[in-house]
């Protein structure tokens, strides 16, 4: 039996056993200072709750029996001689702690739970969070919203607590050695902004309503110079004012520099008036501005996080330089479309940008978005064994009204619409004949604005697809928008078209049915045509519309304006 034993032990010697969680003492400190009314009450409720294991009363000098009721309600009491500051009550509450966590409340409330007391403590005990402090309603607050947020705001926007100073707060005893604890009303805000730069987790707990004693404006104005101070004292000892004021300058003028570069380089481009010297020398002035201010920017902002603690610094820095940041963003987003509109050729460097065409639509006509951007494209040579078509960007076909498929008819050669190559999206392939007559060569860029003019008089048969039969319309590019009118196909009682162009008043339109000439119909406003073919109903309702097309729909003596092919 005894190798049973021996197996046994080994067995048990493999198990690893966890240890168990140290238990955490939290200890609650309660400042007070002619509290005699309320710091029993406050005793009390604290000593319900079940994680609390020390409650102290630091009674401030009072002149009341505040160390009695204190006293009574079982605290341990420490007095101070003289009347020391709220701040300095926590510290000497916070020195004289034994246990792990401590968690600071005022003596004035008179609403206080034990659920509001172990609120605050809780998420630190289950490891949340190194400290937590509350947020709660009441009716004052007048500091907070006046005085603390607008300079936490403006010196330390990372913060964004609801009521940085909200006087009950806990924190693990470790953290707290590495605070420094002003004397005065300041010791609240001065806790969360040390923690917060140090990079101390930081919790705020809505504890609900809170009633206390309104302080008097003499009190509140005490407290905000205090709360000032201890701010202002913050921003100067974390470098937040170099941040803000002399690094601050430094931006400023980058961003002028950056500013003059893109001002010079966009008159040289776009603004004829402006002699190129000028738009030169802005950019040159531009250029040395936001070189020289770039690097004071680098270099102070360095020595200052050499010397800062790191914590949420970097939050508040990108902050401060945000504008710096867009601006330069912008001109580098300016230059690569310089770059990349560049041509060297026998020893020409040529820069000629092209703007993509930004269009939106206000009139009635149906379309698929009322805003869009359309262009540039580049003008290549179709393919070997595609003579006869062309490639044409997606945005190209929109503006044109067509799609893949159609047809269209240049100096009397027809060719058939295709969609671009992939990773040629912007790539406009025309075969050479087509190029020669529309006058594009390779290479040419073209604004989405000038296919108009470019394809103009060209002859487009656009197709409809109807379940198993096609419709086709046909019209001519014109490159001018003229006023255009709508017209619909109902077939059977079920409306299958719907489209718009420019028709003449009073003039005739051929249809045509599988290719051969079926009618005509003389064109004017809310004309209705109907006419039957194998047995279908075909009626072409016409009307004016607030629109404008450069589409011309051919008359009868340039060809069938619609071809009906039934199944």
């Amino acid at each position: 039996m005894y190798w049973f034993f021996l197996i046994l032990a080994f067995l048990l010697a493999g198990i690893k056993t966890q240890k168990p969680k140290k238990y955490q003492k939290v200890s609650v400190i309660i400042p007070a200072y002619n509290e005699e009314e309320t710091v029993a009450k406050v005793v009390e409720v604290v000593k319900k709750v079940s994680v609390v294991d020390e409650i102290i009363v630091v009674n401030d000098g009072s002149s009341d029996n505040t160390e009695q009721e204190a006293l009574k309600a079982g605290a341990i009491v420490i007095n101070h001689e003289i009347n020391k500051g709220k701040g300095q009550a926590l510290y000497t509450g916070y020195q004289q702690a034994e246990c792990d966590i401590i968690a600071f409340i005022d003596a004035d409330i008179y609403n206080l739970t034990s659920a509001k007391v172990e609120a605050m403590i809780r998420p630190i005990l289950e490891g949340k969070t190194d400290i937590t402090k509350t947020k709660f309603s009441r009716a004052s607050g007048r500091v907070t919203e006046l005085t603390a947020k607008p300079l936490l705001n403006f010196f330390f926007p990372e913060i964004s607590f609801e009521q940085p100073l909200s006087g009950q707060f806990a924190a693990k005893k470790e953290v707290l050695k590495k605070i420094n604890f002003e004397s005065d009303y300041g010791v609240d805000v001065g806790i969360v902004i040390d923690a917060d730069v140090l990079g101390i987790s930081i919790m705020e707990v809505d504890i609900g309503a809170i009633e206390h004693d309104m302080s008097p404006l003499s009190d509140l104005n005490l407290m905000a110079n205090e709360v000032v101070r201890t701010i202002i004292g913050r921003a100067n000892k974390y470098g937040r004012v170099t941040m803000i004021d002399d690094i601050g300058h430094d931006i400023r003028m980058s961003i002028v520099g950056l500013s003059l570069v893109i001002l010079g380089l966009f008159t040289l481009f776009f603004v004829k008036f402006v002699p190129l010297a000028i738009g030169v020398i802005v950019s040159i002035i531009g250029i040395i501005f936001a070189i020289y201010y770039i690097i004071k920017v680098i270099v102070k902002s360095i020595d200052m996080f050499r010397k800062t603690p790191r914590g949420n610094l970097i939050r508040s820095f990108i902050k401060i330089h945000f504008p710096l940041i867009i601006s330069i963003i912008v001109l580098l987003l300016m230059i690569s479309t310089f770059i990349g509109a560049a041509h060297f050729e026998h020893g020409v460097l040529s820069i000629e940008p092209n703007s993509r065409n930004l269009i939106i639509y206000a009139d009635d006509s149906p379309r698929d978005n009322t805003i869009s951007v359309r262009g540039p494209y580049t003008v290549d040579t179709a393919i070997e064994n595609e003579s006869g078509e062309i490639r044409m960007p997606s945005d190209a076909m929109m503006t044109l009204g067509v799609k893949v498929n159609d047809t269209i008819v240049i100096d009397d050669e027809s060719y058939l619409i295709n969609e671009t190559r992939q990773g040629e999206p912007d790539t406009l392939r025309l075969p050479i004949q087509a190029k020669k007559f529309l006058d594009v060569d390779t290479g040419d860029v073209i604004q989405n604005s000038r296919l108009k003019e470019i394809f103009e008089g060209s002859i487009i048969t656009h197709s409809f697809e109807v379940d198993n039969d096609t419709i086709k319309e046909k019209f001519i590019v014109t490159s001018r928008d003229k006023n255009a009118s709508s017209y619909e196909i109902i077939i059977d009682n079920n409306s299958v078209v719907n489209s718009s162009g420019i028709f003449k008043d009073n003039s005739t339109y051929d249809i045509a049915v599988d290719g051969e000439y079926y009618g005509s119909f003389n064109y004017k406003d809310g004309l209705n045509e109907t006419f039957k073919y194998d047995g279908h109903k075909v009626k072409i309702s016409f009307w004016d519309t607030n629109s404008t097309s450069i589409k011309v729909f051919v008359r009868e003596n340039q060809g069938n304006f619609l071809n009906f092919n039934f199944e």
